[in-house]
């Protein structure tokens, strides 16, 4: 197991899913895991969950496209725990997979608000504190859609976002490199988790354009999805000093799923 103790580590989106299999993966290892989410009973479970485990959690509430409270978010880390050294950008929705002309304004104004300008203001509120601890490591959690894969149809918004956040990963491994923070992005597949309650799809069948694909779409594991704690594994992986050379590099977790679409 990687040794993260004396670490403080933000989760944003612990909630469930992925965002909560990283932060207990990171509390089992040793870190101080701070955990977010925008529903309390959520993020209170997490925290509960760890600390039952022998961990210690703090849980805030927090919307990632609000600078006020993305801020306040990151104080309260630092006068919880002192320091931050690991951040876990997760924090997303599907929001609404429409046709381009039926894309409403408010609706992709959404997507990017919550992904690609919550992903921003995680960093931006993180990276003075990093700083001053001498580095540290950062995780942005995409997908495969905008990266490699582009036949869900009506996903412009949400593929957008992930490709942003892509090109954000790469630009900011380059500026953060002289303070020691590493920045690294992972692109998951299909994997079990509630982020598609949030997706609304309206007349997707516009959009669509036939797409076959091998019997068994996962090719490691015969069609199945990944599970959450694979995600985790990989996020425990890049948080520690086992990965001291790797920053700006996409890693795609799916199986082989994109390579096939």
């Amino acid at each position: 197991m990687q040794d993260l103790n004396g670490k403080v580590a933000l989760v944003t989106g612990a909630g469930s899913g992925i965002g909560k299999a990283a932060a207990l993966k990171l509390a089992a290892a040793g870190a101080k895991v701070v955990v977010m989410s925008r529903t309390a009973e959520e993020i209170e479970a997490t925290a509960r969950e760890i600390e039952a485990a022998g961990g210690t959690a703090k849980a805030i509430t927090a919307d990632t496209s609000d600078d006020a409270k993305m801020k306040a978010l990151v104080d309260e880390t630092i006068q919880a725990f002192g320091r931050l050294d690991i951040v876990v950008a997760n924090a997303g929705i599907n929001g609404v997979w429409a046709p381009i002309d039926d894309l409403k304004p408010e609706e992709w104004d959404k997507t990017i608000a919550v992904n690609l300008r919550g992903t921003y203001l995680t960093i931006h509120h993180a990276v003075p504190h990093l700083k001053r601890g001498g580095g540290g490591s950062i995780v942005v959690i995409a997908s495969i859609n905008g990266t490699r894969t582009f036949t869900n149809p009506g996903a412009t918004a949400y593929s957008v976002t992930k490709a942003g956040q892509v090109a954000m990963t790469q630009q900011l491994a380059v500026e953060l490199g002289e303070h020691r923070i590493r920045i690294n992005v992972i692109c998951p597949g299909a994997i079990e988790s509630e982020i598609s309650d949030n997706t609304k799809q309206r007349n997707t069948e516009e959009a669509e354009v036939p797409a076959e694909f091998p019997e068994g779409d996962i090719p490691l594991t015969g069609g199945k999805p990944g599970k959450a704690e694979d995600v985790a594994d990989a996020v425990l992986f890049l948080a520690s000093d086992a990965s001291r050379h790797i920053t700006g590099t996409p890693i795609w977790l799916d199986g082989g799923q994109s390579l096939l679409r």
